[in-house]
């Protein structure tokens, strides 16, 4: 049984830690010329996706991931190409500029994550503490 007090604060924190991140996000996108959206896409296109799978890792639907592809493409950070092993999808791909983009956006997330006040045990430890509470650490 989990003390009620106890759990309202961590409702609390997690709370106050996702409104940092979200804030942090908001911060690089204003200075880099981006939506919070498209920061975050790039942070997740570490490798060629569908935009199905891109909108998994934002966690959004895949039409809005499709938005946020439209706009990264006119910007000409992302191309879509064929994929590799379905006919009915397409991979999106990061382009020159779009890696320097995403270089830059990792960079700056790095430098001013909300984690940077912990150690790297901590970080671990914070990581597999939150994979436990959302069933990933299994």
């Amino acid at each position: 049984m989990v003390d009620v007090e106890l759990d309202r604060d961590v409702c609390k924190l997690v709370h106050e830690f996702a409104r940092r991140l979200d804030g942090q996000v908001r911060r690089i996108g204003e200075e880099v010329g981006l939506t919070p959206a498209q920061v975050v896409a790039l942070r997740e296109l570490s490798e060629p996706i569908t935009a199905r799978e891109l909108a998994n890792r934002m966690s959004c639907e895949a039409s809005n991931a499709t938005f946020v592809i439209d706009r990264l493409e006119d910007q000409g950070l992302v191309n879509r190409r064929p994929h590799p092993t379905d006919r009915r999808a397409k991979e999106i791909v990061l382009t020159e500029a779009g890696q320097t983009a995403r270089d830059t956006v990792l960079d700056r997330l790095n430098r001013t994550s909300p984690m940077v006040s912990l150690d790297p045990a901590q970080q671990k430890s914070l990581v597999e503490l939150l994979q436990a509470l959302v069933g990933q650490g299994r």
